[in-house]
């Protein structure tokens, strides 16, 4: 089978079924037929095999016409594909599909339905200024996942898999990848138990999926100040739990303590340790950083913090920059005393914090503006993200 894209039309060719190498690259020939892709879409039942991928382009005209790139939000909007592959407990992965973006079908007696067996991935697709496609860190995506796999007991994809898989994704999405500086595709991979279980067990089927979404920035006013309210009766995580690894139960949690906040006029709520209650942990779904003098300090990975990627690539990029950067405990009180406090995670790359309210405590920061070294560190990060500046550290990988 194979259909072409040009606009809003897709470009597809089969490859070899040799399950080991279930993802390769090719250049797709111009005179295959077309197939519209809202027909595409329409049609449940194709499946295109996992040895298919779509030529990148450098071809920006390509890219949605109707879409407002100026004003697109951080939200879900339905692209073209998404991928599919599946397992059972031995972790012997079937080939993979892309197909039409669109529902999943699941019993309702789904591991990941009735006991919360489920973790996901966040990650970007830029636009460079010669108009191609590139991914940041995927091998790192990939090596979290298998992590917290092991956590909920469940098999992951190898990092092979992983990559090709997301590449494989991106390439059929690719005109939904926002012009150069307008935004990136944000990529969730997600792995689940989707076979049905009844009693309190590792589910006997998991499926890997991947769908893509073009954002905008998280917090609509972009790179500026937030303000964050610390929480000191609800807490995120604690020790010997799952605040470490990317688990889907992490997050519906804090709902309830993030919705108070912004009633209240916060951007967001920060927590602290459930043991002591006195020590920084991190913010709803991103990673803490303070400044004093040339020193960051961050807390440390402990296994009630996530090991963001971003958090990691900050750290590597500050000590590149001469910063002294501690991975250490972090008081309220050492918080409150910063010069810059800032968050990283893959939604929000780098975002300065304004002011944190602690109680009747509220501290602002560099006069409620941006901080020069969250902003140096944020410009110098999405230099390198968007190909404007030098990846001296092999970070970005080309699709």
């Amino acid at each position: 089978m194979a259909c072409a894209l040009n606009g809003s039309q897709l470009q597809l060719q089969a490859l070899s079924n040799d399950r080991h190498s279930r993802i390769r690259g090719l250049d797709l020939c111009r005179s295959m037929p077309r197939i519209e892709i809202s027909r595409l879409r329409q049609n449940k039942s194709l499946k295109i095999q996992a040895g298919v991928t779509v030529s990148t382009t450098k071809d920006t005209a390509a890219l949605g016409s109707d879409i407002d790139w100026e004003n697109i939000g951080f939200g879900i909007r339905s692209t073209d594909f998404m991928y599919v592959m599946k397992t059972d407990r031995s972790g012997e992965w079937r080939s993979g599909e892309l197909l039409p973006f669109g529902n999943l079908e699941l019993s309702p007696a789904a591991g990941v339905l009735n006991y919360g067996q489920g973790l996901f991935e966040g990650m970007k697709a830029y636009r460079t200024q010669d108009g191609s496609a590139v991914l940041f860190r995927p091998k790192e995506n990939a090596l979290r996942m298998i992590s917290g796999a092991k956590r909920m007991c469940m098999p992951a994809p190898s990092v092979g898999d992983f990559t090709a898989a997301v590449k494989s994704t991106v390439k059929a999405n690719v005109r939904w990848v926002p012009p150069h500086g307008k935004g990136s595709l944000y990529i969730r991979p997600l792995l689940i138990g989707s076979g049905a279980i009844l009693g309190l067990a590792p589910a006997p089927e998991y499926s890997f999926i991947i769908y893509v979404s073009p954002v905008g920035n998280y917090f609509k006013s972009g790179l500026a100040p937030i303000s964050l309210k610390v929480e000191t009766f609800y807490h995120r995580a604690a020790p010997g739990g799952t605040g470490g690894v990317k688990t889907i139960g992490n997050y519906a949690p804090v709902l309830k303590t993030q919705l108070d906040a912004k009633d209240q006029g916060f951007s967001d709520v920060l927590y602290l340790d459930a043991a002591e209650n006195k020590y920084v942990e991190e913010v709803s779904s991103c990673n803490i950083f303070t400044v004093k003098g040339n020193t960051i300090s961050t807390p440390e990975t402990l296994g009630t913090i996530l090991p963001g990627i971003t958090r990691k690539s900050i750290i590597e990029l500050a000590r590149d920059m001469g910063y002294k950067v501690k991975e250490t405990a972090v008081t309220v009180e050492e918080l409150l005393d910063a010069d810059e406090v800032f968050c990283t995670g893959t939604a929000v790359v780098v975002n300065p914090v304004g002011s944190i309210t602690y109680g009747d405590r509220r501290v602002t920061y560099s006069d409620g503006g941006v901080g020069k070294v969250s902003r140096a560190l944020s410009t110098s990060l999405t230099d390198i993200q968007m190909g404007r500046s030098e990846d001296k550290f092999g970070w970005v990988e080309q699709l």
